[in-house]
């Protein structure tokens, strides 16, 4: 059972009754299946209801589930045949941002995408998905591999930001940063981008800047996190929800702005309660914007990708 965010808690009370209704009569000796399907229906409206208007706060909780899935279940779920390409021929291998050969339904692409981890381990050893520039560097590199090749290239977002420590700074992110976004924006060969938790400030927009820009239904994207606004407009990360509603991170503001193409729908109460459907869903939205592209030759897609960035700073 997915464990419960603090605006669930109504939710995981009826939850709790009902656990305790099934122990109950796991005995034999009481028939209280009435009872427990009344609550379970009233139990699904709620999580219905709750989540038919979620605030761009709450939205930014659900999209940092820590049991949401992740790059690693993407790749499990959609593509065969991975072949993992590590290091960027320079420095190191980023655990951050994973890449590599794969097969989607059939067609030969690039994956490449952040990884957060799914326990303590694991998130340490994939920074909690927060890219240094070997990263970035890596991912220009396959960028460039998957370009020599004409293979189609899916990006999956996932991450708070790229990693904001002195070293990274000193290997020089924001160059390496700024350096994936143009890779990203001149392949000759489709880019499909998909936002499927956290999109944060540059470190996200370096592996965003395709063609088609998908974003899960209950995911977030935005230049800073609203922690962050918060802490610069009002000195305190208290004001985070109004800054959350104040930046438009929502994948439904988004798609009105035209930053993004695609809204993914999501599982009633989030992905994380039914991965499964999550990503085979995400895998229909990606077949139909490769659809799309892969009859385009190169310079019509640097010319679609160019106009469709450039219109987002015009009124």
């Amino acid at each position: 059972m997915a464990s419960f965010l603090d605006f669930e808690k109504p939710i995981a009370e009826l939850q709790g009754r009902i656990d305790e209704l099934r122990t109950t009569a796991a005995d034999g000796t009481v028939d209280i299946d009435a009872e427990i399907g009344r609550l379970q229906a009233k139990s699904d409206k709620l999580l219905r209801d709750t989540f038919a208007r979620l605030t761009p706060w709450q939205k930014t909780q659900v999209a940092r589930h820590p049991e949401r899935p992740h790059f690693k279940d993407y790749v499990a779920g959609l593509f065969d045949e991975f072949v993992p390409l590590a290091g960027d021929r320079a420095f190191a291998d980023d655990q951050a941002i994973i890449g590599g050969f794969a097969m989607f339904r059939g067609r030969r692409v690039m994956v490449i995408g952040h990884e957060k981890g799914n326990d303590t381990a694991s998130r340490l050893r994939h920074n909690f998905g927060m890219g240094k520039p070997e990263g970035y560097r890596k991912a220009i590199r396959l960028v460039e591999l998957a370009a020599r090749f004409g293979l189609p290239i899916v990006t999956l977002v996932d991450t708070s930001g790229a990693f904001p420590g002195i070293q990274a700074e000193e290997r020089g992110q924001a160059e390496a940063i700024a350096r994936s976004t143009a890779a990203c924006l001149e392949a000759d060969v489709p880019v499909v981008s998909v936002i499927v938790g956290e999109g944060g400030s540059g470190g996200a927009v370096a592996l965003a800047a395709g063609n088609r820009v998908l974003m899960f239904e209950h995911a977030v994207y935005s230049v800073i996190s609203p922690e962050g606004c918060a802490s610069i407009l009002w000195r305190t990360s208290d004001k985070a929800p109004d800054a959350a509603e104040a930046m438009r991170v929502t994948a439904q503001d988004l798609k009105t702005f035209g930053v993004i193409d695609t809204i993914v729908p999501e599982p009633v109460g989030g992905a994380h309660r039914d991965p499964g459907v999550a990503i085979s869903s995400l895998g229909d939205a990606i077949e139909g914007a490769l659809g799309s592209l892969v009859a385009l030759d190169p310079k019509a897609l640097r010319r679609e990708r160019r106009e469709k960035f450039l219109a987002m700073g015009r009124l």
